[in-house]
């Protein structure tokens, strides 16, 4: 993979602004963290080089003077909300994270829920808490937020949340999604600071935008496409503009946000330390690419497969048709179109002389594999047999896995387990696969090529089952569907 970003020059000088910006304070900053601490692999798809784990290395060169509170809504739990990427509601993945941060030698001190109104299933979890003997402090939501500065900084306010007992220099704020109520928590946490006698300092630690790249580089509107749910618009930063006549990029809740957050500092510190929401960032992110062109290439794909996913999405019955039109208006901005993904491009011609879905996988050095429907493979299956004999440099011909070895596979599904398609899923045709190495060289040489198959783009003209999705995405394959179902009076996808 072509590299487009200096991974160890990011961590080394994103600890050493971190370590400063502490400095400036009572040597006590509470450091908002945008984005995935864990998994970012949205960073790592627009910026190749940036390791998905990163910021977690990052921390972890400051994990002496570093805890991390875990902040999860009250309402998010009682509204059941899933985290996308894993499947999992944001109360558990809270415990998720504290393992992960534990397992690795990061102190969490405590989660905190906020926006907390006596709701029963938060009653529960903080109950789980104390049952698994983490601490847990709740926060409230004040009438009048954002606006009302006067009530929001006072005793009938932040005053009323409970204060969080931190231990470290380094308080990381962080959460399992966005509007948990991380920067709400930083604040009042500077309250009750302040009130104790420190002079605590906040801070922002959000990848993107990257405030010092144009305002239309493909990184920056690769963000928004992720976002176009959230209806996030990325903007020049007016306030640093004015402040220093420095053209930078922030977000427009940040850039709309700053004369409140400003009359709170000043509240609470007597002078706001910041002039601008940049000045509260310290993102080195834009000072660690290499190769910019690098960089715009994999930001366009990006904004491609975020397009597609909306389409899909809604065929699954979504209600996200705002998003698609922020994002068809993303890829007009960007002078982008469907035909600029090669692989979606090959996916359908071979269905078209086909006649049957198809599906296809761009390998690391530009060559294009495809699979198609037959009787025994789906052409997801299909093509992931192909890609690993072409990485072997397997002759097309050659079965890795012979018809009567399927055949009763396929008796299985469809006699006993009750399955009305016969053909074989893509987990289905590996398990096989490695049923095969261990008597067949040829399949051993396949199976070794599968770690070759991460981060390459993937494409088929029809929606996947969960269980082909899934599949593509353990494989870390960069998948994207048709938006339609392999047949057209289907109104939803079985597993």
């Amino acid at each position: 993979m072509k590299k487009g970003f200096d991974n160890e020059k990011y961590l080394k000088m994103q600890s050493e602004h971190i370590r400063e910006r502490i400095s400036k304070f009572d040597n006590k900053l509470y450091l908002e963290f945008g984005g995935k601490l864990f998994d970012d692999y949205h960073a790592s798809r627009v910026l190749p080089g940036f390791e998905p784990d990163s910021k977690l290395k990052m921390l972890l060169q400051l994990k002496d003077q570093a805890e991390i509170v875990i902040v999860v809504s009250a309402e998010d739990i009682e509204a059941n909300k899933i985290r996308g990427d894993f499947g999992i509601t944001y109360d558990m993945d809270a415990l998720r994270l504290v393992d992960a941060f534990n397992a690795i030698g990061l102190f969490v001190g405590s989660i905190c829920i906020t926006k907390y109104a006596g709701q029963v299933s938060a009653d529960q979890f903080i109950e789980k808490l104390a049952g698994l003997g983490i601490k847990s402090y709740k926060h409230y939501k004040i009438p009048g937020y954002p606006s009302d500065v006067n009530r929001i900084v006072s005793d009938e306010g932040y005053g009323k949340n409970d204060y969080i007992e931190t231990k470290r220099p380094l308080v990381v704020i962080t959460a399992p999604g966005p509007g948990s109520g991380k920067m709400a928590t930083c604040l009042s946490q500077l309250y009750h600071e302040h009130k104790r006698g420190i002079k605590a300092g906040y801070a922002k630690f959000e990848t993107f935008p990257i405030w010092n790249l144009p305002l239309k580089h493909p990184v920056n509107m690769a963000y928004e496409a992720a976002t176009a749910d959230l209806n996030d618009v990325n903007m020049i930063d007016p306030f640093h503009l004015e402040a220093y006549g420095e053209t930078t990029v922030n977000y427009n809740r940040d850039v709309e946000i700053f004369p409140v957050l400003n009359a709170m500092f000043e509240r609470i510190l007597g002078e706001s330390p910041y002039k601008s929401p940049t000045d509260m960032g310290v993102n080195m992110v834009g000072n660690c690419i290499i190769d910019d062109e690098v960089c715009r290439e994999a930001s366009e794909q990006e904004i491609i497969r975020r397009y597609y996913q909306c389409l899909d999405d809604i065929k699954r019955g979504k209600d996200c048709k705002n998003a698609l039109y922020k994002l068809e208006l993303i890829m007009k901005q960007a002078y982008l179109s469907v035909e600029d993904r090669l692989v979606a491009v090959a996916a359908l011609k071979r269905e078209d002389d086909t006649g049957h879905p198809a599906a296809a996988i761009e390998l690391e050095d530009g060559t294009i594999v495809t699979g198609k429907t037959t009787d025994l493979l789906g052409a997801s299956a299909a093509v992931l047999l192909n890609a690993l004999k072409e990485l072997a440099g397997i002759e097309h011909e050659i079965h890795l896995v012979s018809p009567e070895a399927i055949e009763p596979i396929q008796h299985l599904k469809t006699g006993y387990l009750g399955s009305k398609n016969p053909r074989l899923h893509t987990d289905e045709i590996l398990i096989a696969l490695s049923i095969s190495a261990a008597s067949d060289k040829k399949a051993e040489l396949a199976m070794r090529q599968i770690p070759k198959l991460r981060n390459c783009e993937a494409h088929s003209s029809v929606l996947l089952s969960r269980v082909d999705e899934q599949t593509f995405k353990k494989l870390g394959l960069r998948l994207t569907c048709d938006a339609k179902y392999e047949e057209s009076n289907r109104m939803y996808h079985k597993h």
